[in-house]
């Protein structure tokens, strides 16, 4: 492993973990159009994807007793990698007390080719998914989706995962959408029965 391939970095009190740069979307709004790196950290552009050891070298090589809580997000969709992901999250909670987090598209099901929703149960505290837009088709003009249906299969995962899951929310980037499409996305969140979080576009 090159020396520079950051793995884990800090945001906000958080640790975050960096397994890929695949994602199976090219949001408009995506930090990695902005730079290499994400509020101050090193690159996060992978020489190559980390092995699960190398994952979890990186994580107990931090004081875990400095963080609030644990986020898989980096510079692609970490449910890509679901298998090592669930396992590297339940070995940090068999030694530490911290919340784990994982910020997604939702798009897990949909890549894999199954129902995914039960695989992030006793492993995720929390599943925060990008909602980003109220319907099918502006989220193809924002995200550009790879494949299609990704909208339908990221609400379906949402419903889904909130069966296994003690928290789930949706996120959305308030810049990039009218006040009337803000308020259709407080309907979504509230008919799926999770918390809507809006953020601010990071330039």
């Amino acid at each position: 492993m090159k020396k520079d391939m950051t793995i884990t970095y800090e945001v906000d009190g958080a640790l975050y973990i960096n397994v890929t740069n695949r994602c199976t979307n090219n949001c408009e709004f995506c930090i990695r159009k902005n730079g290499d790196g994400a509020y101050g950290s090193d690159s996060l552009w992978l020489e190559r994807e980390p092995t699960e050891e190398e994952i979890l070298d990186s994580v107990f090589g931090r004081d875990l007793s400095a963080y609030r809580e644990i986020v898989f997000c980096g510079y692609g969709e970490p449910s890509i990698r679901l298998d090592v992901i669930r396992s590297v999250a339940l070995r940090i909670k068999e030694k530490c007390p911290l919340p784990v987090r994982i910020n997604t598209n939702g798009h897990s099901s949909l890549y894999h080719g199954y129902d995914t929703a039960s695989a992030f149960c006793g492993a995720f505290d929390c599943v925060s998914i990008s909602l980003n837009t109220p319907s099918p088709e502006r989220y193809d003009e924002i995200c550009h989706p790879v494949r299609s249906g990704s909208y339908e299969a990221m609400l379906d995962f949402a419903r889904e995962v909130k069966k296994y899951v003690p928290s789930v929310l949706l996120s959305v980037v308030k810049d990039f959408l009218t006040p009337e499409e803000l308020d259709e996305c407080h309907r979504i969140a509230d008919n799926l029965g999770v918390t809507l979080k809006v953020r601010d576009y990071i330039s």
